[in-house]
């Protein structure tokens, strides 16, 4: 197929070990523009991103879903694709999501997630991604904001939060697009490798920030904190690790209960914060009449 123009926006904080591979990998791709968005980085991502030739907008540290928001303003073509510092796309990776768009009716894609395999939890990851997230076709609910290819009048429609810098990008950006009932999204057969540092201190972090996120969620979308906790309750220690078991996956099953159970930890210890911060009630100064 010929494929249409695409503006790749790649958001980056400290991302100095990561990003050279993940440009030479977009460059690869030969995208019609790539543009850097630096969320305040203080090591060498953006001296490494416009020595490679890419467009560099520097947020100021805004956050990341404000971040994603400012690349797609600047996005001079009418598709985007959002691809992160730790992807690796394979040179046919934008016609390839592109296929998957028309093939199933999308507005929004993304691809499929492999892990490189550099020790046991970049292993028991990619196992988990096999479980959940690699069945190509239409969602409802959400999916991954990257490496994800999207029709821009979607982010002209439905805007990340761009004063939030708490906000989780993906899963608020999605509960928004579902609400207008307008766009179509999924996942399409396309696979884009991504490199995660190896060690458990690096993956504890990253479940901490996830559930950071998911505190987010639910504080500002009280009418979905329902969904959140039924994924953070069943989804992720009951039903993802029972599938993972039976699908030859057991390393998988590891995965999803360190990660839902650092995740609600998390969200348990935020929702408990929030309830003792409160403001009192100040009693009244005048008291009952004697």
């Amino acid at each position: 197929m010929i494929r249409a123009p695409v503006s790749v926006v790649l958001c980056a904080r400290n991302e100095a070990s990561r990003i050279e591979k993940s440009i030479r990998a977009i460059e690869a791709c030969q995208p019609d523009e790539l543009i850097v968005v630096d969320g305040g980085s203080t090591d060498d991502t953006v001296a490494i991103a416009e020595r490679l030739g890419a467009k560099v907008i520097r947020s100021g540290g805004r956050g990341l879903a404000p971040d994603r928001q400012l690349g797609a303003d600047h996005a001079a073509h009418d598709l985007i694709a959002f691809i992160d510092a730790d992807h690796r796309p394979a040179p046919d990776a934008l016609v390839s999501l592109q296929r998957d768009m028309e093939e199933f009716g999308l507005d929004v894609v993304q691809a499929g997630v492999g892990i490189e395999d550099n020790g046991f939890w970049n292993r028991a990851e990619h196992d988990a991604m096999a479980v959940f997230q690699h069945q190509p076709g239409s969602r409802s609910l959400m999916i991954g904001v990257a490496p994800t290819l999207y029709r821009k009048e979607v982010l002209q429609a439905v805007r990340f939060d761009e004063v939030n810098k708490d906000q989780s990008d993906d899963a608020d950006l999605f509960k928004r697009i579902v609400d207008t009932g307008r766009f179509t999204f999924g996942v399409g057969r396309t696979i884009v490798p991504q490199y995660h540092h190896p060690e458990f201190s690096d993956y504890m972090g990253k479940f901490r920030w996830y559930g950071r996120r998911d505190a987010e969620f639910i504080r500002t979308h009280p009418d979905r904190a329902h969904s959140m906790y039924f994924h953070l309750f069943v989804r992720y220690p009951i039903w993802r690790p029972i599938k993972s078991v039976f699908t030859g996956r057991p390393r998988a099953a590891i995965y999803f209960w360190v990660c839902g159970l650092t995740r609600l930890g998390v969200v348990i210890s935020k929702r408990t914060q929030a309830l003792f911060s409160r403001p009192q009630t100040q009693p009244s100064e005048s008291g009952d009449a004697a």
